[in-house]
């Protein structure tokens, strides 16, 4: 038989199309897996990253549908975003239509894979349905509280006068106009993650073991839980006078190191504090200094992370709180506002920024703690025993710690608390392609929510994207409208979503059948029985954001009464990178590799068995042209040796008949092959396909040093079924000739097939290797010596044996008297 894929592929692809065998069945009593790879944005044409994120996922899936599981396995488009009004101003064409240009595109590439998702349950996030319940769940969480609006900085292009994604910030320049970025203070969207942050870490739990450690680590690291002291220092009685202001007496921090509190020097402030804000509007500092903040502030917090340590003194100062002590007060560009109070006790002996930036200003070095050992400063360390700092001198690190929060609880000067990293989610954004925010601006009753019955609220076509300012904002019979609640006249908010926002319950979306997509937006009932999703699959790149906004909208939907699970994910496999000469690919670096070459040229099978079998999932991938010419020849061979294969409809079956050694061996390896599948589906954070197939091969190759036909056609009706979730288009079309597809059910392993009837023994003289020798598995002590001695007769002529050492199974060894 002749390998032909282009005869072969577009064929199966139509059957498996037109029988829909992988629609998801709804009958709620089978045993399921959802399997799901993370949804591609429509950016186009597909990468070898797409090939090997839903080549491993369509694996798992085709794997349990054989097993006779219900089977979701869907794909979608996280459509929305920034890419497509770049396109659009580029091109001169319309997000919306680039969008599912790039949509119809990537399909037709990867249904060529063979993948085998369901056409039922495909969506994109920009499809108006998707946005009507969206937005129908951003009012409930609006109502509930978890959404509020605050003024926050952007990146703001005065010359454009738009806002700025980080991405679109070059060297503190726009992308597009080549001028200054400055940060702007606006009013913006939040969405109250903090309000479940010790429930998303503490739910980090229940994921060792079934998510990457270095996956659950990053999370557990964004969220950043502290334990510390807050309380604050009092602006001192000259400073009081000099800002003239009621609204500030107090400086407050938070500090995780109460120990080193009689270490402090200077406190610094973010230049976004209030304070540094009223200061900009006196005369206590000078204009230049002042030009200095604004231009701190101006830098976004990327790039002030890259610049040297900078800051002014603010001609203020605080009191110690325990000594009394003026402290000087400084505005420093390392300090951020969303950590603590946007105010820091700096303790440039015990802290390596703090100690940075005092040695840059000749700024007091106060040492107060003592280490157990000879070290350089700054002393960032938590053992040794404190010095210098008043009755708690002489206490180690630890004692004195807990000893300084119980005197300012006692004192009322300050308390222990929580802190964390993790800040709420900005989730506004100034741009046309997005979800629209369904709020209302009305002059009698405020910020109101949409009414459900005008859901969903859709984006003008009729729009011009120039780059410049907020199209939305500028579309006046878009934005004026109605008040829902007192229907006078009123305004949209024109501000969108945050695409994270799709990305965060499109999962729960699916598990919903399509013919009930226009009455509900996840189906409790459904929804029970598919979540959580069992396997995971996408790249360390999402380890954060995607993965934590996801379990946070989970749980919020949660309360909402929706679902009643905790975590979406049971499983997540994050996928290694695919490189090409120790890079990752990309188009700057000239080295792309097209899947639809390879597709073209050697067919999907080929790039599937290729994909993965050069590397384990989880690992990353070198493309090996030489690796895929092999893929292609194992293919051809496997249709070559198929005329050896009676067919049948039937495994054959092997009892009371005498088998050569060859015939033996061949059995073996092809059962072996059948446990290594097991073993390889139920490593959940691994499924090293590499192994399976090399066990395939191994079983070819054993199959072809022997001539027995019934052995042929048992190891190919298992095989076959074996690879039939990697090259999916050639296992079907020979199993179809040869078996009428009869083996592409549940491998029963012949465990007889396996049994050891003979072990090969290496021999060793003085422990020196100098042969082997096959017996039986029950053979005597004396038969096993007198074979070894038989095969190295020639190593043992002239010499006394001393002794003859057996270890069973192992070896034989001989201890001769040396010359």
């Amino acid at each position: 038989m002749e390998y032909n894929p282009k005869l072969i592929e577009p064929k199966w692809q139509e059957i498996w199309k037109k029988q829909a065998d992988f629609e998801p069945k709804h009958n709620k009593n089978l045993k399921k897996k959802y399997i799901l790879s993370m949804f591609p944005y429509p950016s186009g044409k597909i990468h070898m990253g797409h090939v090997r994120n839903y080549c491993i996922g369509d694996a798992i899936a085709r794997h349990y549908r054989k097993e006779g599981y219900n089977v979701l396995h869907p794909i979608g488009w996280d459509a929305f975003g920034m890419p497509a009004e770049n396109a659009a101003i580029q091109n001169k064409t319309h997000p919306k239509e680039w969008t599912y240009n790039n949509i119809a595109q990537m399909k037709k590439e990867l249904y060529a894979l063979g993948l085998s998702f369901s056409q039922t349950q495909e969506f994109a996030t920009c499809d108006p349905l998707y946005s009507k319940w969206e937005q129908y769940f951003f009012t409930q969480i609006w109502e509930k509280g978890l959404i509020y609006r605050k003024k926050g900085f952007v990146n703001w292009c005065p010359f454009d006068q738009t806002v700025l994604a980080n991405e679109q910030v070059v060297d503190g320049k726009c992308w597009r106009c080549d001028n200054m970025v400055v940060q702007k203070e606006m009013y913006q969207y939040y969405v109250k993650i903090t309000a479940y942050v010790q429930e998303l870490l503490e739910t980090l739990n229940e994921l060792q073991g079934r998510w990457p450690n270095q996956v659950l680590t990053m999370q557990k690291n964004w969220i950043g839980q502290s334990f510390g002291l807050e309380f604050h220092f009092t602006l001192s009685q000259k400073s009081l006078q000099l800002l003239d202001s009621i609204e500030y007496k107090n400086i407050n921090v938070f500090t995780t190191r109460p120990d080193t509190i009689f270490g402090v020097s200077y406190l610094a402030l973010a230049p976004e504090h209030s304070l540094i804000t009223l200061l900009l509007t006196t005369d206590i500092i000078s204009q230049d200094d002042k030009d200095s903040i604004k231009r701190m502030r101006n830098t976004s917090l990327r790039e002030r992370s890259k610049e040297e340590k900078y800051g002014i003194k603010l001609n203020l100062t605080a009191l110690h709180p325990l000594n009394g002590e003026e402290i000087d007060l400084w505005v420093a560009n390392f300090v951020l506002i969303e950590y603590g109070h946007g105010a820091i006790m700096a303790v440039p002996a015990h802290d390596e920024r703090d100690y940075e930036f005092a040695c840059k200003y000749n700024l007091p070095i106060k040492q107060v703690i003592q280490p157990k050992q000879a070290h350089n400063l700054p002393y960032c360390f938590k053992d040794g025993m404190l010095i210098d700092s008043a009755e708690f001198s002489n206490l180690s690190v630890q004692d004195a710690a807990q000893k300084i929060i119980k005197y300012f609880e006692d004192n009322a000067l300050g308390k222990s608390i929580v802190n964390y990293r993790l800040r709420d989610w900005g989730i506004s954004r100034q741009r046309y392609w997005g979800t629209p925010i369904p709020l209302i601006h009305c002059p009698s009753c405020g910020i109101v929510a949409e009414s459900a019955k005008n859901l969903p609220i859709t984006l003008p076509d009729d729009i011009c994207i120039d780059g410049e300012g907020n199209p939305l904002d500028k579309h006046s019979s878009w934005k004026y409208t109605k008040c829902p609640k007192c229907h006078k006249d009123a305004q949209r908010e024109t501000d969108t979503m945050d695409t994270f926002m799709e990305s965060s319950w499109y999962f729960l979306r699916y598990a919903t059948p399509s013919y009930l997509w226009e009455e509900e937006a996840i189906s409790k009932e459904f929804g029970q029985y598919w979540m959580s999703v069992d396997e995971y699959i996408g790249g360390i790149e999402h380890a954060i954001l995607h993965l934590l906004y996801a379990r946070f909208f989970t749980k919020a939907l949660r309360d909402l009464g929706y679902i009643n699970i905790d975590e979406p994910f049971a499983h997540l496999l994050t996928q290694g990178m695919v490189l090409k000469d120790g890079s990752k690919m990309s188009k700057s670096k000239g080295n792309i590799i097209d899947p639809d070459f390879i597709i073209k040229h050697y067919g999907a099978d080929t790039a599937r068995l290729f994909i993965l079998f050069a590397a384990p999932p989880t690992k990353e991938l070198e493309w090996n042209e030489n690796a895929l010419e092999g893929a292609f020849r194992f293919i051809r061979r496997l249709f070559d040796k198929a005329q050896l294969v009676q067919k049948t409809e039937q495994c054959p079956i092997f009892t009371n008949i005498t088998l050569s050694k060859e015939e033996k061996y061949a059995r073996k390896k092809v059962y072996e092959a059948a446990l290594k599948a097991q073993e390889v589906y139920s490593r959940k954070n691994d499924y090293a396909f590499n192994t399976l197939i090399a066990a395939c091969m191994e079983s070819l190759n054993a199959l072809n040093n022997q001539n027995n036909t019934l052995i042929w056609t048992e190891g190919y009706y298992i095989v076959l079924n074996l690879l039939e979730p990697i090259i999916p288009h050639s296992a079907h079309e020979l199993s179809k000739i040869l078996f009428n597809s009869h083996n592409l059910t549940p491998v029963k392993i012949d465990f007889h097939a396996l049994k050891e009837e003979s072990i090969t023994m290496a021999i060793t003289i003085n422990g020196k290797r100098r042969g082997e020798i096959e017996v039986p598995l029950d053979a005597s002590k004396e038969f096993i010596i007198e074979q070894a001695q038989n095969n190295v007769h020639k190593w043992l002529k002239g010499h006394q044996i001393l002794k003859s050492i057996v270890v069973p199974y192992k070896l034989v060894n001989f201890v001769i008297a040396r010359e």
